[in-house]
C-alpha cells in the first residue's frame, strides 16, 4: 500500500467572492507570486509529486499569463460549477496519465502554506495504516457549539474526537473518481473528497498537520499567509 509517489489535483475554478477582490483569490499577489503559483510550486518541489492537474474556469483570463502554465508537469482542465465537479474533471483527465491504483492528492489552491513535512506525513501514513485514504487536519481545540438556523445553541458536541479537515486529502485514483461520480449521480454535492469516500463505505484516517496550513478565504487571511510564509523562509 506504500505510496512512493503520487499525482495532485488542484481545483482552482472558484471566484472567491468572500475575498471582495477584483479577481479570483488564487490570482491575488502573495510573497512575490500569485497564491496559485505559490501553491503549485510548493507541491511540485516535493520529490514524490509526479505532476499536477489544475482545474481552472473555462474562460480564465489569468491562467495563460502565468509562467507555471507552461510547466510540462502541469496540465490544465476546465473546472465545473462546484468544487466537486472541478475535482472530478481533474480526476478524469488524470486517468489518461495514471492507473486506478495510483495515489492522488487533492489540495486546495488557497492553502499555500502547506509544508513538505506535512506531505511527508501523508506518504509515511500509507506505509503503516490499512485504510482507504488520508486527510490532513488538526484536532479541534475550542469548545464547539451546534445551533439552530437562528444561531441559538442546541448542544455542545464532545470535541475530543472532532477534527478540522484540511487538504491535501489522499486516495487511490480509481476509488476516489468512482466515489465522487456516485455521489453526484445521487445529487450530493460533497464539499471535500473524504465525504465522498465515506458515503461510499471507504475508511478514512485523519493525519495531524500544522495549524499554519490555513485556507485563504477572507481578506485578513492573505497577510496572515504571507507572514507564515516569510517566517518559514527565514
Amino acid at each position: 500500500m506504500n505510496a512512493k509517489s503520487c499525482w495532485v489535483v488542484v481545483p482552482a475554478a472558484g471566484i472567491g467572492a468572500r475575498m471582495q477582490a477584483d479577481r479570483p483569490k488564487q490570482y491575488l499577489p502573495l510573497a512575490g507570486m500569485t497564491v496559485l503559483e505559490y501553491t503549485l510550486k510548493q507541491l511540485l518541489s516535493h520529490p514524490q509529486v509526479i505532476g499536477l492537474i489544475v482545474s481552472v474556469a473555462e474562460h480564465d483570463e489569468y491562467w495563460p499569463l502565468l509562467g507555471i502554465a507552461g510547466d510540462p508537469r502541469v496540465t490544465a482542465v476546465a473546472g465545473g460549477e462546484e468544487r466537486c465537479h472541478s475535482v472530478l474533471n481533474g480526476l478524469k483527465k488524470l486517468m489518461t496519465y495514471a492507473g486506478p491504483a495510483d495515489w492522488v492528492m487533492v489540495h486546495d489552491v488557497a492553502r499555500p502554506c502547506l509544508t513538505h513535512e506535512e506531505l511527508d506525513s501523508l506518504f509515511v501514513a500509507t506505509e503503516a495504516l490499512s485504510v482507504d485514504g488520508f486527510v490532513l487536519g488538526m484536532p479541534v481545540r475550542d469548545t464547539m457549539k451546534q445551533t439552530n438556523a437562528e444561531g441559538v445553541v442546541e448542544q455542545s458536541p464532545d470535541r475530543s474526537r472532532l477534527w478540522h479537515a484540511f487538504t491535501p486529502q489522499m486516495f487511490r485514483l480509481g476509488e476516489l473518481l468512482a466515489a465522487i461520480d456516485r455521489c453526484l449521480e445521487a445529487g450530493k454535492l460533497v464539499t471535500d473528497e473524504a465525504s465522498a469516500m465515506e458515503q461510499c463505505g471507504h475508511s478514512v484516517q485523519m493525519i495531524a498537520g500544522s495549524a499554519n496550513n490555513i485556507k485563504i478565504t477572507r481578506p485578513e487571511d492573505l497577510p496572515m499567509a504571507e507572514f507564515i510564509l516569510n517566517l518559514a523562509n527565514q
